[in-house]
């Protein structure tokens, strides 16, 4: 593969910023790479999600919206999304994850500045994106079944596990009307943390309009990062002190915690078998050792029921270890 994608020269002059040197950045589990320019003291980021695999719309239409309602997405220096390109404000290499690498004492801090940032989300009007639906919910879920269940080499009633989160998610579903503006990845690997002290937030080009639990969830239950049981305790009262929330809203945290999680050990499974990633196997202990914590909600009866009945109890003792 060539260092640089083709036309990325041709973009970058048309954003004037020709003559900026490039430097290549990590990429994630996507077809998007990312590359910083330097001129001049000045900095900016380039994305390139070129298509057919990716497209960009979703991402300027939702930063726009940020933006416009005093969210801190990265502004926008220059795009020709029809060919994946995208320029925006450099917000630095101070991301959430490294910097608690270096400075765990400030773990609260940051956390707390995270959920206060989820408050402020919250109490703005939803944008005008697609609903977290059943639909939605239940595809998600399916991964699970659809990607982990067969590399553990188990046969497993896929009819009764939809049925279970039909049953566990029809009750949250009615509460989440309006709804608000879920981001969907909002963990630590996803929020910046600028030289101006404001928290940036990136790879949100998923929303949905959805339930104010599931970005909580996405924070306080991290995939990629290790957040104590009593600091989610913690961060948990902070939002329900700041949002006012409901009687019901820690039994619909502990719902979504579950599909989620159920989610992303698809997802991981599949980054394995698929694309030949298995990095994100070493992950999957942590995303079930959060899920089993959230089955024991019992809001969550039907869906406990169910991996009662399908998965073994070695593999659960395991934290879904296995050779997937």
């Amino acid at each position: 593969m060539s260092e640089f994608p083709h036309g990325l020269h041709s973009f970058i002059e048309h954003a004037g910023w020709s003559g900026a040197t490039i430097a290549p950045l990590p990429g994630d589990a996507s077809f998007r790479r990312y590359f910083r320019l330097h001129r001049n003291g000045e900095t900016a980021m380039l994305m390139h999600a070129p298509p057919p695999e990716e497209d960009p719309r979703p991402f300027l239409f939702v930063a726009r919206w940020l933006d416009e309602h005093g969210m801190r997405a990265p502004r926008i220096m220059a795009e020709r999304a029809e060919e994946g390109w995208v320029l925006t404000e450099d917000f630095g290499d101070r991301r959430m994850r490294e910097w608690l690498d270096d400075y765990p004492e400030q773990e609260r801090a940051v956390y707390g500045g995270a959920v206060d940032a989820l408050v402020e989300l919250h109490r703005k009007p939803p944008g005008d994106f697609e609903p977290y639906d059943m639909a939605v919910y239940q595809r998600e879920a399916g991964l699970f079944t659809e990607w982990f269940c067969p590399a553990a080499g188990l046969s497993v009633d896929e009819a009764g596990y939809s049925a279970a989160w039909q049953a566990v998610l029809e009750p949250l579903l009615a509460r989440q009307r309006a709804g608000v503006t879920v981001l969907r990845d909002y963990h630590a690997e996803n929020i910046m943390l600028p030289p101006d002290d404001t928290q940036g937030l990136i790879d949100f080009q998923d929303a949905l309009v959805g339930h104010r639990a599931y970005d909580l969830v996405s924070l306080l239950q991290d995939a990629r990062r290790e957040v104590s049981v009593e600091l989610e305790r913690a961060m948990l009262d902070r939002y329900q002190e700041a949002a006012g929330a409901d009687a019901e809203f820690e039994a619909d945290y502990a719902r979504l915690g579950a599909q989620r999680n159920a989610k992303i050990v698809g997802i991981f499974t599949r980054l394995a078998r698929r694309d030949g990633k298995s990095r994100y196997l070493e992950l999957i202990p942590r995303v079930w050792n959060a899920m089993e914590r959230d089955l024991r909600h019992p809001a969550l009866a039907p869906v406990t029921r169910w991996f009662d009945a399908n998965i073994p109890q070695a593999l659960r003792d395991r934290n879904g270890e296995t050779a997937a």
